[in-house]
């Protein structure tokens, strides 16, 4: 039987194998309830396979990755054994702009009310459930009055920026240059309202520094100019530090937030801590018609690995993405739903106040699909 979508799954470092085959059992759970076929193939490529045969991401397999696949799901990238960091550049930034995924997209949701640090002293809440309350979660519910409704994405810019890496070097002195083209900043700025008209969004919000970096003029100008295309959209600018601020103190009002590559990478990780932690974040790279490159994007934790206690549900939660874009709405939502039911019920891994080991929380979320 011909599957319906080829996925590349390259499990990476540190956690990444762990959370990753931890993911797949909700994942294939929701794809089978759905009728969704899905065939999975393993890639090696990580830091052991780079310190044994020297390769970062052969151009053979980025050929393969780019013509014969629907999607990547990628575990976490990155290891102290390779300080350089030479084979997360080829294979992580290699892919986001070799394949020009310029939309890194980034969900901000609170799925339970004790999981956020804000506003806690208003429902009585200190935090997830504990070793002593095994099952204090599971009396919270996410509506709960006085508990901020956060619900917003980022979209990130994810082809340019500082981080392309371009500059010079003369002597000890060091020089970044940040790439602003028009190209690529109407492109996610638009991206960013037609998800917005078509999730049925009211407001975007477009965060800069023009007011010390004159170059994001560019970003304001284009944003005007996108903006006035959209009509039943209201379009919003704030400075990046102000939106911080804000974010923190008032995050319930956001919606759709663009921004270019270094202030989507910080704010959506401040988002992330808003939310329940790094643990608990999903991501997506994409460029419209293309396979996209889906990564939970907490990182490969090092000194985690091989404990069986890091949080597999950011890697669920990057799965429902991956159905969203493949076009199986429902099976997305069934995976998010079944984290949803598994946090409520108490089954957590330690970052966020539990006890429950990898494979005990990708088993409870499995069990709920």
């Amino acid at each position: 039987m011909t599957p319906d979508h080829r996925v590349a799954v390259i499990a990476g470092d540190g956690i990444g194998p762990e959370v990753i085959e931890a993911a797949l059992g909700p994942i294939e759970r929701a794809a089978a309830k759905h009728g969704v076929g899905l065939e999975f193939e393993r890639l090696p490529y990580g830091a052991d396979h780079y310190l044994a045969t020297r390769e970062t991401l052969p151009e053979a397999a980025f050929r393969h990755l780019r013509d014969d696949v629907d999607a990547i799901l990628l575990g976490a990238i990155g290891d102290p054994r390779v300080p350089g960091n030479e084979h997360a550049r080829d294979i992580l930034l290699g892919l986001r702009f070799r394949l020009d995924l310029y939309v890194n997209f980034r969900p901000i949701r609170l799925l339970h009310p004790d999981l956020t640090p804000l506003r806690t002293d208003w429902w009585g809440g200190s935090g997830g459930a504990t070793a002593a309350e095994p099952g204090a979660a599971a009396g919270r519910s996410a509506t709960r009055p006085g508990s901020p409704a956060i619900d917003f994405v980022i979209f990130r810019e994810n082809t340019e920026g500082v981080y392309l890496g371009r500059g010079r070097i003369a002597g000890t002195d060091y020089v970044a240059e940040e790439v602003n083209t028009a190209a690529g900043v109407e492109r996610i700025i638009r991206a960013a309202f037609e998800w917005a008209k078509a999730h049925g969004k009211t407001r975007v919000t477009m965060s800069d520094k023009a007011n010390a970096v004159p170059a994001h003029r560019i970003w304001q100008e284009t944003f005007r100019r996108v903006a006035a295309e959209f009509s039943r959209v209201e379009a919003e600018h704030r400075y990046v530090d102000a939106l911080a601020m804000e974010l923190v103190r008032e995050p319930e009002r956001f919606q759709v937030i663009v921004t270019n590559n270094l202030f989507g990478d910080i704010l959506s990780d401040l988002g992330a801590g808003l939310v329940g932690g790094l643990g608990l974040a999903a991501s997506a790279n994409l460029h419209p018609g293309r396979a996209g490159l889906f990564e939970p994007v907490h990182g490969s934790a090092p000194a985690l690995a091989g404990k069986g206690i890091a949080n597999p549900m950011a890697a669920v939660l990057t799965g429902a993405l991956l159905f969203e874009q493949l076009g199986h709405p429902e099976a997305a939502r069934d995976l998010e739903r079944a984290v949803t039911e598994t946090l409520a019920a108490g089954v957590r891994t330690p970052d966020i106040g539990g006890t429950a080991g990898t494979r005990e929380v990708a088993a409870a979320v499995a069990g709920r699909i």
